[in-house]
């Protein structure tokens, strides 16, 4: 079984290198609870590419957006799923009111995306929606994981004319 689930529970292995594991860590025993509350209403495991909402905490953040990236196959699938996670997340925000959004760069650490494909599908899904949905976003970050990562989410910004 994968260390992160698809229960939203956040990741049980100890000092495990996940970004679910540190945002769990960090925000809080509060953001597990309440991840079991909304997973024991829903009564089932989240699909990949949806999003549930809970407070920040302890993070520097209002809210954490909770999303099931898929690992990666190396499928359509993967692609879809991922693409789906990125408008879940934005289309949520964008109907809370919120102005500002920051994503990890989602499937690419121990889910195994490969970054130049994700960075393509998350600034396309972001350029697209707010071009042609958005009513309250104004800002959206990018936070990923290494200088390497970095290099390639900009490198592909530059390629995307953004």
């Amino acid at each position: 079984m994968n260390a992160c689930n698809s229960k939203m529970l956040g990741c049980f292995v100890p000092n495990h290198h996940c970004i679910d594991n540190a945002i769990h860590s960090f925000g809080g025993l509060q953001v597990r609870r309440d991840m079991m509350e909304i997973m024991e209403k829903q009564g089932h495991d989240e699909e990949n590419g949806q999003v549930k909402v809970s407070s920040g905490y302890n993070l520097p953040a209002k809210y954490i957006f909770h999303t099931v990236g898929p690992i990666y196959s190396g499928t359509h699938r993967d692609e879809i799923d991922l693409a789906n996670c990125y408008q879940s997340c934005l289309s949520k925000a964008d109907e809370m009111g919120l102005e500002s959004l920051v994503f990890c760069s989602l499937s690419t650490g121990i889910f195994g995306f490969p970054i130049e494909q994700a960075s393509r599908i998350a600034l396309h899904c972001i350029d697209s929606y707010l071009k042609q949905e958005n009513k309250n976003i104004k800002k959206v970050i990018i936070d990923v994981f290494s200088d390497r990562d970095h290099q390639v989410y900009k490198k592909v910004f530059m390629e995307m004319g953004l």
